[in-house]
């Protein structure tokens, strides 16, 4: 069988805020669009974090966060990340072992897309 790589089942464009955004805008933009992560990047467009639906899960069962909170104290930083040349079948690997949904595609430090559970049952399709 021949190999299949991230970059012909990766989604694009992917939906970015930065670490200033307020929380509620960025909940919005989750809803806005159904999706369920938000790729987090700086002023230069570099990959800087990953704020998902479960985070904000995890937010809810904490205490009501302030109105002015912001993504930045609420997005992961030690996010998996991929390239667009790596094997579909390595990245669906390392998401089962690490039970991720969302693997942000990097090229270099310039986010291209986003690999989600749902582009991998794409992929077997």
């Amino acid at each position: 069988m021949e190999e299949r790589y991230v970059d012909q089942f990766l989604s694009r464009p992917v939906e970015t805020v930065t670490p200033s955004t307020p929380l509620a805008e960025a909940a919005a933009t989750l809803i806005e669009h159904d999706i369920g992560a938000l790729v987090v990047v700086n002023e230069m467009n570099q990959f800087v974090g990953l704020l998902t639906a479960t985070d904000f899960v995890a937010l809810a069962k904490e205490e009501a966060p302030a109105a002015e909170a912001t993504v930045a104290e609420w997005m992961r930083t030690d996010v998996i990340t991929t390239t667009r040349q790596t094997p579909i079948s390595d990245v669906a690997d390392t998401m089962i072992e690490h039970l991720i949904h969302h693997v942000p595609v990097v090229d270099g430090e310039e986010v291209v897309g986003i690999i989600t559970t749902l582009d991998l049952t794409a992929s077997i399709s």
